[in-house]
């Protein structure tokens, strides 16, 4: 491809061969249709253009030849090269010190995240409690520590004041506290740091998988979410702490690791420690170690190694030591509804094991798909109020979670009364009595119903969020739900023959463990793990008894939630915010043309190249200003498109940065890129391999046809005589030769393990040695977007009647391959956006969701209805005033609701 690009190539510079294909129809379509398709696939392909990507490969070759060149302090250089007893004695301690540097970076790291996540407990305790009342003891303690000498469980504590003293204005304070700490969340999210908003999960696996997002892990995320967290998870919105802590474990990493230059110039070092750090924030959010391990494997890092499964051990190993020396509960545990389960269980329970299980896959499934249709409801019309809509949201569960024993209360309290066991003294609020049963059922199945919906619309609003906690709360307070009604079924019955294995005198049913268990469905159906699952309840319980339990009702949960597909909530929120990420696991269905056909049908054919005989020096630094390529291939020259190699832009910045040093250089100056092995140092040592860097990439003097060669210096640096201008440039020794490259032929499946297992930034397409195109991680990911976006047009064609959506979007005529946005192309290409956001949300149609409709829906009908208040308010205040006539305002009334309607 020639450079600069035509005029009418221009808007489409990184366009895609495969888009401009004819689906096999003679119609062509209209003026219209193809503006706004053109639009639509536009927007389609610039949503991976804002990420930069990490080349593993060549960020590996980078760090080897930094070893390789030794340390850079002339002193440290000395002392290596000393010889005998000393010189190995100093050499063994220096790669002691470089190999525990690694280590110290881990420990610190662990230790940090510990402190913090025991902070985090602290603060939230205290807010939550103080929605409810105060200590009159001391301000800053919580009702447990305030009442600490109360021993009965209904005895009243003098020590704690409740707000008011009497139930409406408590429930008033209740309120207002809700709304005051969902503000001041959303007020310091929104105006310091945004990517404190949300998990963060789905950023940092996309992060691990080599992608950079600036900022996101930076100290002033880490400080805000660190502070904003307790704020959410007090606020009483049904958002957990579990995510985010993820979230700020990582910041803490990379914050900690940036400080170290080892660490600071390598993103395959980087990864290994954000690695770590994720594997520690699941460890002290769920106080397990081990749990947090696996999950760092099953669910964030793509490519886990021996060595980073030690390093996340010790991490997280350090920071739930930490944690327990903090002891933030004061109870010895480092989680609050820690528990242990004695009692063994029965064969007959495994039927309600499957009913917890199938609720389990029919939640995630059920709560990811509505999710994502409030996700792209909240995107379109929510963006620019997130502070109204985190305290309308806290306002709303706040007045609906006051009236329900189970939504009042902090999710981690409520877990910890849910799994607790009826005997050893305490009723536990009603739960174990049995004339209270079929209260407590109907209370258990509100919370259910209620909570299920809270976390559906909460769930990525503009403050810290997670959705762990809250679906295992959903899922306890189900399990717990059946527990009672199965524990009813035996004292009703309890001569039936399926209860002839319960023990005469001990009791048979434990109705906590089936909370337990429901807990565990509902956290394996929002995140389809399931090993990492069951290690983490395991760790919980502190007992081998329920493992088998647990296996039986995740293995439910993953069958039923493998049927409707598209992965975990991270998986899909990646997908619907249009994040670069390649998944984790290769493609096993061999029918699917999307995979199977060659990497000739994906790769870039119009390429932007170099040759190696010679580029005019200023047309390159115009290539690197202009254009968003962040490497060229370099081919033998523009008739012989032989490889040689492949230059990626920040050298040829640098390098161009170094030429302009150069003295007398001529303005017309030709750059080369025909690689020049290096000078010896002498000759005596050059046969012992020694050379010197080469340290100018200038050819210098060429006269007419005479060619100067430059003497050296003692240094080894070339001379230059005054008055000779350089007018050729070499940047051979920046060029990569030996890319990876693969034949057209190859299936598109293989090009993405290549990807996914060497993690290179492009693979050259050769035929023969010849340069045929390249293809990068974005153009594997547009072509699935776009692969996609066509099946689910076609599987809806029938049931919409826009022309957008009764023919295939891509089919264009063979000559058409202008890119164009005409007129209001790039509306039309927002509203494309929107709707392909809807269509990712699970629709399959072109006509929108049924939530994000009915949300729709009931914003303009509160708008309407808003404004008719504001218009008769108005008016009874004008007539009471003025005295004006009413004709002339009822006509004009009309014309605003015209005007709405029709908005």
């Amino acid at each position: 491809m020639s450079y600069p690009p035509t005029a009418d190539r221009q808007d489409g510079f990184e366009e895609h061969e495969l888009l401009a294909a004819d689906d096999g129809r003679d119609r062509r379509p209209s003026d219209t249709e193809r503006q706004a398709e053109e639009a639509e696939r536009e927007d389609l392909m610039r949503r991976y253009e804002d990420f930069s990507t990490v080349d593993w490969i060549q960020d590996s070759l980078l760090e080897r030849t930094v070893q390789s060149k030794g340390p850079t302090n002339p002193f440290i250089a000395r002392l290596d090269r000393i010889d005998g007893a000393f010189g190995y004695v100093w050499r063994l301690i220096r790669r002691a010190l470089e190999e525990g540097e690694s280590w110290v970076v881990i420990t610190l790291v662990g230790v940090i995240i510990g402190i913090s996540a025991g902070m985090i407990s602290i603060i939230t305790a205290w807010l939550s409690d103080m929605k409810l009342g105060y200590c009159s003891t001391g301000w800053w303690l919580t009702q447990k520590y305030c009442c600490l000498e109360i021993t009965e469980e209904f005895e009243s504590c003098a020590e704690w004041r409740t707000w008011g003293g009497i139930w409406p204005l408590g429930w008033i304070a209740y309120i207002i506290w809700a709304a005051a700490f969902a503000f001041s969340a959303a007020f310091l999210v929104k105006n310091f740091a945004p990517y404190a908003a949300g998990s963060g999960i789905s950023e940092i696996k996309c992060i691990l998988g080599g992608f950079i997002i600036k900022g996101f892990l930076s100290a002033e995320t880490f400080f805000i979410k660190g502070l904003t967290l307790p704020l959410a998870i007090a606020s009483g919105l049904s958002v957990g702490k579990e995510g985010p802590s993820v979230h700020v474990a990582c910041s803490i990493g990379n914050v900690i690791a940036r400080m170290f230059s080892r660490y600071d110039r390598s993103h395959l070092k980087m990864r290994e420690i954000v690695t770590a750090s994720s594997a520690a924030g699941v460890a002290v959010a769920f106080g397990s170690p081990i749990g947090g391990v696996l999950f760092s494997i099953e669910e964030m890092n793509q490519t886990f190694s021996n060595r980073t499964m030690w390093r996340s051990f010790v991490c997280a190993l350090v920071a739930t030591f930490t944690l327990a020396s903090v002891d933030p509960f004061r109870t010895g545990k480092i989680v609050l509804f820690q528990v242990s389960y004695d009692r063994d269980w029965h064969y007959f329970e495994i039927p309600a094991y499957i009913l917890i299980g199938i609720f389990g896959g029919l939640y995630g499934a059920f709560v990811i798909k509505f999710n994502l249709q409030v996700a792209a409801f909240r995107r379109k019309h929510l963006a620019n109020h997130g502070i109204s809509e985190a305290v309308t949201l806290a306002i709303i569960t706040a007045f609906v979670g006051y009236m329900n024993r189970f939504l009042r209360s902090d999710m981690t309290e409520s877990l910890s009364l849910l799994f607790r066991e009826c005997e050893g003294g305490g009723d536990h609020e009603g739960l174990c009595q049995t004339s209270a049963q079929w209260r407590m059922v109907n209370s258990l199945l509100i919370a259910t119903v209620v909570r299920t919906a809270l976390v559906i619309v909460s769930y990525g609003c503009k403050v810290p969020a997670g959705i762990f906690v809250p679906s295992m709360a959903v899922g306890a307070t189900f399990g717990r739900m059946i527990g009672i009604l199965v524990k009813a079924m035996h004292t009703s019955y309890p001569q039936a023959p399926w209860f002839a294995a319960c023990a005469p005198d001990a009791p048979c049913i434990t109705p906590g463990t089936y909370a337990f268990l429901g807990a565990a469905a509902a956290l394996g159906g929002i995140t389809r793990i399931t090993v990492t699952v069951v290690v983490i309840m395991f760790e919980l319980t502190g007992a081998l008894t329920y493992i088998l339990p647990t296996m039986i009702t995740l293995l439910v949960t993953k069958a039923v939630s493998d049927q409707f597909g598209g992965g975990g909530i991270a998986d899909q929120m990646i997908r619907l915010n249009g994040y670069p990420f390649l998944e984790k696991e290769d493609k096993e269905d061999t029918t699917d043309q999307t995979f199977i056909e060659p990497i000739a049908n994906v790769m870039k054919k119009d390429i932007v190249t170099m040759s190696a005989t010679g580029v005019p020096l200023q047309q390159i630094a115009e290539m690197v200003q202009s254009t968003n390529y962040q490497g060229f291939p370099v081919v033998k020259s523009d008739a012989d498109r032989t490889i040689i190699g492949f230059v990626r832009k920040n050298e040829l910045r640098y390098a161009l940065d170094k030429a302009r040093r150069t003295r007398n250089l001529a303005t017309n100056a030709i750059c080369t890129f025909q690689h020049t092995p290096p000078l010896p140092l002498s000759p005596d040592k050059a046969s012992d391999g020694e050379h010197i860097p080469r340290p100018e990439s200038v050819v210098p003097g060429r006269t007419g046809s005479v060619f100067r060669t430059p003497s050296v210096s003692a240094g080894g640096f070339p001379r230059r005589e005054s008055g000779v201008e350089a007018e050729e440039v070499d940047f051979g020794e920046y060029v990569d030769e030996i890319p990876l490259t693969v034949s057209p032929k190859m299936p598109l499946e293989i090009v993405l393990q290549l990807f996914r297992r060497m993690g290179p930034r492009v693979i050259l397409v050769s035929d023969q040695g010849k340069l045929v195109g390249l293809v990068t991680v974005k153009d594997v990911l547009r072509h699935e977007v776009v692969e996609h976006h066509r099946h689910t047009r076609l599987t809806s064609a029938n049931a919409s009647v826009s022309p957008l959506t009764t023919r295939n979007p891509y089919s264009h005529a063979r000559d058409d391959s202008t890119s164009t946005n005409g007129g209001g192309g790039w509306d039309l290409g927002l509203n494309m956006a929107n709707r392909y956001s809807e269509e990712v949300g699970g629709s399959g149609s072109g006509s929108g969701n049924g939530l994000e409709i009915a949300l729709e829906e009931g914003f303009a009908w509160l708008r309407i209805q808003g404004s008719r208040m504001y218009n008769i308010i108005y008016e009874n205040f004008r007539n009471a005033r003025n005295g004006d006539d009413r004709r002339g305002y009822r006509e004009n009334n009309t014309n605003v609701d015209f005007e709405l309607n029709e908005d």
